[in-house]
């Protein structure tokens, strides 16, 4: 079995030039695929709320539901680095509860590492889970929340990348920056774009990994796994380039099961 992932070797990896790769997925079969398919690292994202249950945003999602996916995970993932999203709350609370936050995700969900979102908002969190030596995948860049503060009208279609201005470059460097100084351990760099995102690599030292409005100019890329597969009702008849569709054949499946059922056939598997 090939060396389980560990922070260092993902930094390892930005240092060697080498890409990183990941997926974010919230239960055991599909981190278990993952892990087998070689990902470097399984999120544990806190999308799981609007993706697969229905809530109208990711804000609604609470500590307990966090915990309940990130166990799941840890369940199927033997090789892969496990971060769990810290959910809405105790990060915008205080310094105290995010470490609080992190220390039981760490604790009783198994994680390698914790995502802290809008970290850049929030350096003083960033250092209080640091201290307590807890690795902290810091996420920043372009979001609904953030594009007002750049002065950016935000839509599915933009990245930053796609309006960068000489300041808005700068100002994300330093976030960047920051970031790093207040001692995190990754970047997740959203909507990074090809200009801001190169420009942010090329300053800082730890990996800069993106999913959505990320690309090749980034150290490592993520993806929802629900999405590389085509899963969910979104993607029947779906035109949208993806790995598989998932959707078009669970439909199918189903569609046989109700026609050998009801023929009095035998049922597969």
């Amino acid at each position: 079995m090939t060396a389980k992932i560990t922070v260092a070797a993902l930094q390892q990896m930005k240092r060697d030039g080498n890409k990183s790769v990941g997926v974010v997925a919230w239960d055991t079969p599909i981190a278990r695929i993952a892990d087998k398919a070689g990902v470097d690292f399984i999120s544990v994202g806190d999308s799981v709320g609007v993706n697969l249950w229905g809530h109208d945003d990711p804000l609604q999602v609470t500590m307990d539901e966090m915990l309940i996916c990130c166990k799941a995970v840890r369940r199927g993932a033997t090789r892969a680095l496990v971060s769990c999203d810290v959910p809405y709350g105790p990060v915008q609370e205080s310094p105290e509860a995010a470490v609080r936050a992190a220390k039981r995700l760490m604790r009783e969900g198994g994680a390698d590492m914790v995502k802290l979102d809008a970290a850049a908002d929030y350096p003083d969190a960033v250092r209080a889970v640091v201290k307590t030596g807890i690795p902290v995948f810091a996420q920043f860049g372009l979001t609904p929340q953030t594009a007002a503060k750049h002065g950016i009208p935000y839509s599915a279609q933009n990245s930053a990348g796609a309006r960068a201005t000489p300041e808005m470059t700068a100002k994300l460097v330093e976030e960047a920056k920051l970031l790093e100084a207040c001692g995190a351990c990754a970047l997740d760099f959203t909507n990074s774009g090809p200009v801001v995102g190169a420009a942010v690599v090329k300053a800082v030292s730890i990996p800069v990994i993106g999913g959505f409005g990320g690309g090749p100019w980034l150290d490592g890329r993520v993806r929802l796994a629900i999405t590389a597969i085509g899963y969910g009702e979104k993607w029947l008849g779906s035109k949208v380039d993806t790995y598989t569709n998932t959707a078009n054949a669970a439909l199918d499946a189903f569609t046989a099961l109700i026609a050998d059922a009801r023929a009095g056939r035998q049922i597969k598997g």
